[in-house]
């Protein structure tokens, strides 16, 4: 039987002499060892060992508790010098505390199991966080995870080298830092937010404050969900539904639920609405895509069934999904048109042209599309086609020329990015995967402007586990990867 019972780490401070664990690990007579080894004794310890002489946790924090003031979940030691008189932080270093910044995090998880482990050395995952719905924590998966792991680090980043890095979170939380049934592969900890870093100033100057007794849990960051809800996201649109010049997605569900989500400007997204119930009418969309084809102030749906009806819906943020215009009847030569996507492709600076990949491989791009019907129809490419092996198919403007660009996953995992897409021709083809990529795994994709550029140039891919990421200013190449849904 192993005597250690919680996992702690040196964090920076004046005094070179404090350690971040958890809040229900405080209390009694404890002595903290960097880097510790089950196989020597306390005396035999590579960086000897440091007795805690005060803690200084949250007095409003209970321990283990299941509520909401288990956001409290988290606890600094003060250490005396080792026996040679030196303190921990000369020794070992120490950590950076960094505020948790939002739900979605990769980070590196680091916690000694104390049991379940015979030989008792540390587990390490590098893993993805996401919500704990209703709290100010977030959770993560990582096998192992057993009692013990209570305030072990969550680094954003780390040097291995030197032994220290970047901390945005610690094991702990709701129930100690697990679920109901204290399973080893899932673990919480606490938001590093406001809280977090009164406590550490008070750790830091040497003055515990009262708190007094009641706790307000700040705002919870929104939340998308997990990537068990997203594997079932069947279509994705971009659009500016909302009114606020921002650009929002609309999300078409496997089971025919539609779902409007509110983007921030800034990559991300604040909320959601429901635009239609599940088991409708949008359960046989085979395709659809946004653009500005009635020339309202927001964006419209152009959608496709699977019966070759396809409806125009005007401004759906305000009108909503019912009615709206019909283009072509049930049992039209629209059954074949497998994919569509709106774009400006020659004729507008509007997002008022549409491309078409069809079934049998050909490619049309219709420009001046509107309430009155499809406009004017180029032939891009011709039946039996290459295209005929284009699995997915989105545009937006990731060159900034005259023409949006066309960007397509093939079935064998290849992307390529056709530019300045337009009436002349599908356009030049860019390469920007392989064959056998990971892209393969590229379910849904749709594109758009979702950051503070303001340019239609954001990549949003919904993956086969349900991960859902941004690519942030694509252009030739895939831009900066943004996690949105943590995989299920």
């Amino acid at each position: 039987m192993h005597a250690h019972k919680c996992t702690a780490s040196v964090v920076e401070s004046p005094g070179h002499n404090l350690i971040l664990t958890a809040g229900h690990c405080d209390g009694g007579k404890a002595v903290f060892v960097p880097q510790y080894a089950a196989e020597y004794t306390l005396d035999k310890q590579t960086f000897g060992f440091y007795r805690i002489s005060k803690w200084f946790t949250d007095n409003r924090y209970v321990h283990n508790t299941k509520k909401p003031i288990s956001d409290l979940d988290f606890s600094f030691g003060r250490l005396e010098p080792s026996k040679s008189g030196k303190q921990a932080q000369d020794v070992v270093g120490a950590n950076k505390l960094v505020r948790t910044p939002g739900y979605l995090n990769k980070v590196t998880m680091l916690g000694y199991p104390s049991s379940h482990d015979p030989e008792d050395h540390p587990v390490r995952c590098l893993t993805q966080t996401e919500a704990l719905p209703g709290f100010y924590q977030i959770q993560a998966k990582c096998r192992g995870m057993w009692s013990g792991v209570s305030g072990g680090p969550w680094f954003s980043q780390v040097d291995w080298a030197k032994g220290t890095g970047e901390i945005i979170g610690n094991v702990g939380g709701y129930n100690g830092g697990g679920n109901d049934a204290n399973v080893d592969w899932l673990t919480y900890s606490p938001m590093h937010g406001d809280w977090f870093f009164r406590l550490y100033d008070e750790a830091k100057n040497d003055q515990h404050v009262s708190h007094g007794t009641t706790y307000d849990q700040p705002p919870l960051p929104y939340s998308m969900g997990g990537g068990e809800t997203w594997s079932h996201a069947k279509l994705l649109a971009s659009g500016e539904y909302t009114g606020d010049g921002k650009g929002d997605l609309i999300v078409v569900w496997t089971d025919g639920e539609v779902t409007l989500y509110t983007g921030d400007g800034n990559g991300g997204f604040t909320g959601e609405r429901r635009l239609a119930a599940p088991h409708g009418v949008w359960q046989d969309v085979k395709s659809f895509t946004g653009g500005d084809f009635s020339g309202g102030n927001g964006s419209d749906l152009l959608v496709v069934f699977n019966s070759g009806e396809v409806r125009l819906l005007p401004d759906v943020g305000t009108k909503g999904m019912d009615g709206g215009i019909e283009l072509a009847g049930a049992g039209s030569i629209w059954s074949h048109a497998d994919q569509i996507t709106g774009g400006s492709f020659g004729t507008a600076k509007y997002v008022s042209d549409l491309l078409v990949r069809w079934s049998d491989g050909e490619v049309t791009d219709y420009t001046a599309v509107g309430d009155k019907g499809f406009g004017t129809e180029h032939q891009l490419a011709k039946p039996k086609s290459a295209w005929k092996d284009a699995t997915l198919v989105t545009a937006g403007d990731f060159t900034g020329g005259n023409n949006w660009d066309a960007l397509v996953r093939w079935s064998d995992g290849r992307v390529s990015q056709f530019q300045e897409t337009g009436p002349g021709g599908v356009g030049k083809e860019v390469h920007m995967a392989p064959a056998g990529s990971i892209w393969s795994h590229d379910s849904v994709m749709t594109a758009g402007s979702y950051d503070s550029n303001g340019w239609p140039d954001d990549l949003v891919v919904r993956w086969s586990d349900g991960e859902t990421t941004m690519y942030t200013h694509t252009g030739a190449t895939f831009g900066t990867e943004h996690s949105l849904v943590a995989p299920k």
